[in-house]
C-alpha cells in the first residue's frame, strides 16, 4: 500500500506581499502553483511565475478564463507560456464576479488557449468535491469530462486538482464519482496547508477564494481545529487516504498554504520523517 507521506507535495502560493518570504520558504526545485485572483489579476501571476522560474523551481501559473479579455489576449498566454517554456498550466474560471471579457467559464478559454500552441505538456483543471457555489453540480459535471476530452484530443496530458475540502469522506465520493463517469485524469489532493484560522480567512475574502471558505462557515469541527494553536493541522485528512492511492488516482498533495510555506514544509517533513 502507498501512503500519503510518500506523495509530492505542492505548494500553492499568493501574489501578495508575503509572497517573497513564502518563496524564500520553499525546498529547493519546489513544484509550485501561483494563484490568479481578481484583485492582482493575470499579470502579477505572470510576473511570480517568472521569479520563481528563475529560482530553478517547477512553476504552475494558474490562469482564470473570467479575467481574460478576449482572444487576442488568450493567444498573447498562450505565446507567454512558450516563450518562456513553462510546461504546465493550471486553466480555472475564476472568481472574478463579472468576465473581462468573453470567456464566463474555463472551457471555452482552455480550447482558445490550446488553439494558439501554448507548447504546455500538461494542463490542470479544477474539480469539486462538494459541488461549485454558484453552478449546478451536472453542468460542473459535464464541464470537467468536456475538459477531459479536449485535452485528449489535443494530445495534452492532464490533472485535475481538487478543490479545498476538510472532508474525506467527500472527496473520495467524488474521486470514485468521476473514475464512474470514465474521467481518469490524475488527482492532486487540494488539503489545507498549517495556515491559521485569522491568515486563512482575511487573506481568503481579500483574495476572493469563496467556494473554501463558504465551506468553513457551515463546518464548526473545523473552525474549532482551525482556532487551536500552531493553525490547522492536515495530517488526519491525508491519512484518512492511506492505501488508496493507487485505486483512486491521487498522484500529489496539493497545498493551500495561503503563503504559511515555512509552517506547511515543516508539516510535511514531520510526516515523511514519522513513517
Amino acid at each position: 500500500m502507498i501512503s500519503t507521506c510518500h506523495l509530492p507535495l505542492h505548494y500553492e502560493l499568493i501574489p501578495t506581499k508575503s509572497f517573497d518570504q513564502a518563496m524564500a520558504d520553499l525546498p529547493e526545485r519546489a513544484h509550485v502553483s501561483v494563484t490568479c485572483s481578481p484583485v492582482k489579476g493575470i499579470a502579477a501571476t505572470q510576473e511570480s511565475t517568472l521569479r520563481l522560474l528563475d529560482l530553478g523551481h517547477h512553476p504552475v501559473p494558474h490562469l482564470a478564463a473570467r479575467m481574460v479579455e478576449d482572444r487576442e489576449h488568450a493567444r498573447r498566454l498562450a505565446h507567454w507560456l512558450r516563450d518562456h517554456s513553462i510546461d504546465e498550466v493550471f486553466v480555472i474560471a475564476g472568481d472574478a464576479p463579472e468576465p473581462l471579457g468573453p470567456y464566463d467559464g474555463a472551457l471555452t478559454f482552455l480550447r482558445d488557449l490550446l488553439d494558439a500552441d501554448p507548447g504546455v505538456g500538461r494542463v490542470g483543471v479544477a474539480g469539486y468535491p462538494e459541488g461549485h457555489a454558484s453552478i449546478d453540480e451536472r453542468i460542473v459535471a459535464d464541464q470537467l469530462a468536456a475538459k477531459s476530452e479536449l485535452l485528449g484530443s489535443a494530445g495534452i496530458d492532464g490533472w485535475v486538482s481538487t478543490q479545498m475540502c476538510f472532508d474525506p469522506v467527500a472527496i473520495r465520493r467524488w474521486i470514485l464519482q468521476q473514475r464512474e463517469r470514465g474521467i481518469a485524469l490524475p488527482v492532486r489532493l487540494g488539503v489545507p496547508g498549517v495556515v491559521n484560522r485569522t491568515r486563512l480567512l482575511t487573506m481568503g475574502a481579500r483574495l476572493g477564494i469563496g467556494t473554501s471558505l463558504r465551506y468553513l462557515g457551515k463546518n464548526r469541527s473545523t473552525m474549532t481545529r482551525l482556532m487551536a494553536p500552531g493553525g490547522y493541522d492536515p495530517t488526519a485528512l491525508v491519512a484518512a487516504f492511506d492505501g488508496e492511492l493507487e485505486v483512486l488516482g491521487v498522484e500529489a498533495l496539493h497545498s493551500f498554504t495561503f503563503n504559511s510555506v515555512a509552517e506547511t514544509r515543516a508539516w510535511h517533513d514531520a510526516l515523511v520523517d514519522g513513517e
